[in-house]
């Protein structure tokens, strides 16, 4: 009885297995690249959007330790000893308190390139700006330019 039952399970059909045949498996690849090529260019919007607001971020830092700055020395950096001023003692001010920022870096904009920074100023007290992703003045959208006194 013991054979019997051996010999019937060897001849009797495999059970199936379940799973998805390729044709599916494309479908769902095709679906998931349309759903990707409708949401990629908004993500990306947003992501250059967020580089702007970032940079607007970063001059309203940068102008607040110029403000202390002032505040401790009398005046703002001149144009030749730039945002250095406010991580290095310039030669001459004695009044300085610094260091003004918490890095002891000036960060570069969110493009990689510094900050232009001009005193006097000719928008403000000081002008304090980014030219945006392409670093030319004007420009839309990334290439915005992005300053202290807009």
């Amino acid at each position: 009885m013991y054979t019997h039952r051996i010999k019937r399970r060897i001849f009797e059909k495999p059970a199936v297995t379940k799973g998805f045949t390729l044709l599916e498996i494309l479908v769902v690849l095709v679906i998931l690249g349309l759903l990707a090529s409708l949401v990629g260019p908004q993500v990306f919007k947003q992501l250059s959007g967020s580089k702007v607001k970032t940079a607007a971020l970063q001059i309203g830092e940068l102008s607040s330790a110029l403000d202390l700055y002032r505040l401790e020395v009398g005046r703002y950096p001149s144009t030749d000893q730039g945002l250095d001023a406010l991580i290095k003692q310039p030669s001459g001010i004695d009044n300085w308190n610094g260091p003004y920022l918490k890095k002891s870096v000036v960060r570069l904009d969110p493009w990689g390139n510094p900050y232009t920074y001009r005193y006097p100023g000719e928008h403000a007290e000081f002008d304090l700006y980014s030219y945006g992703a392409d670093n030319k003045e004007g420009g839309e959208d990334e290439n915005q330019d992005v300053a202290n006194w807009q």
